[in-house]
């Protein structure tokens, strides 16, 4: 196969999106709209609680307020050095003024500055900056319990982006989000990443960057299914940093329409996709891995694989653009 060269590519359809997640993103653009009147029925406070109009001085106190029930916590702008734990019910977070409203140094129980575990949740506009902790796996958002839909917010500077739990039953999905200056393997409890998932049902990535990272991999994902598509991976001003995507277990679906650029300080540069590296005890039978740009960063000699694979299983590597120094697929 000729690599040198780019070849019109049409990938198989990502999963249908299930309803959950259907009605998450419909309610977030819903409540939208009639943000400006329910803003202004609060009487005081930074956080609103759309539903009832009800303003408060604190994130958790909104999240209180919904409790197990569903509702809409808008965020006016500022910068916030708070954190919340949401523990029932399915709430939206959204920031009234995107990339406004900041979440800035805070972080929950140890772990983040959203600790969720409810039925559901959905955060859009937000940016959560500066999360640290002493075991170096503060994130901006912990998904403990239930499925979250990220849409167009920013972690930055942090040890983690966004964490999750081992449970069959999360779910996650990420759009139109950037994740910079992420990741660290200096912590007791190993290496931290910018989007790292146990054992999930589903991860889904779209139309979101990575840059910037700081240690670790940008992600690392353990869930059964992960999809990544018409995302960037831009490693050129990473530090100490290892694979740009990591299914240590193994995982179907698709890895479709990135592009990747591997830069000069790296803990490790043997490959930009690895493949059941650690365990493999989950299938990666059929993993489409396809339509994908990746290179080094300019003047930068190296070899490389673009797919390091452990797994020995049938994988689907078809129509990417590569660049000088990469080979497809190494089987290890």
């Amino acid at each position: 196969m000729d690599n040198s060269a780019r070849i019109p590519f049409a990938p198989a359809p990502l999963l249908r999106p299930s309803s959950w997640l259907v009605g998450a993103v419909f309610a977030a653009a819903i409540a939208l709209i009639p943000l400006g009147a329910a803003l202004a029925q609060g009487s005081q406070g930074p956080f609103t609680v759309v539903q009832t109009g009800q303003s408060f001085g604190t994130l958790q106190q909104a999240v209180d307020a919904i409790g197990s029930g569903d509702g809409t916590v808008a965020i006016a702008p500022g910068n916030y050095r708070q954190c919340a734990v949401q523990e029932a019910g399915s709430i939206a977070f959204f920031a009234s003024e995107p990339g406004t409203a900041v979440l800035d140094g805070i972080a929950c129980e140890g772990k983040a500055a959203l600790v969720l575990r409810g039925r559901e949740a959905s955060v859009s506009g937000l940016v959560f900056r500066n999360i640290g902790v002493p075991d170096a796996n503060g994130a901006g958002i912990r998904l403990e319990q239930g499925s979250l839909t990220v849409a167009n917010s920013w972690f930055v500077d942090s040890q983690q982006g966004i964490l999750t739990a081992h449970d069959d039953g999360i779910r996650l999905v990420v759009d139109r989000s950037t994740f910079s200056g992420l990741g660290t393997c200096e912590g007791d409890g190993g290496c931290a990443h910018s989007i790292y998932t146990g054992t999930i049902e589903h991860l889904r990535i779209t139309r979101s960057r990575f840059e910037r990272g700081t240690g670790g991999h940008y992600v690392k994902s353990r869930a059964r299914r992960t999809d990544i598509a018409a995302s960037s991976f831009d490693d050129s001003a990473g530090r100490e940093t290892n694979y740009m995507i990591d299914l240590p277990q193994g995982s179907v679906g698709q890895i479709t329409n990135n592009w990747f650029v591997q830069g000069r300080d790296k803990e490790n540069y043997s490959a930009f996709i690895a493949v059941a590296a650690e365990e493999g005890d989950q299938s990666s039978k059929g993993l489409v891995i396809a339509g994908n740009d990746a290179r080094f960063v300019p003047a930068l000699e190296r070899r490389s694989a673009f797919v390091a694979d452990w797994s020995g299983e049938s994988l689907v590597i078809e129509n990417n653009v590569l660049g000088p120094g990469l080979t497809v697929l190494e089987r290890r």
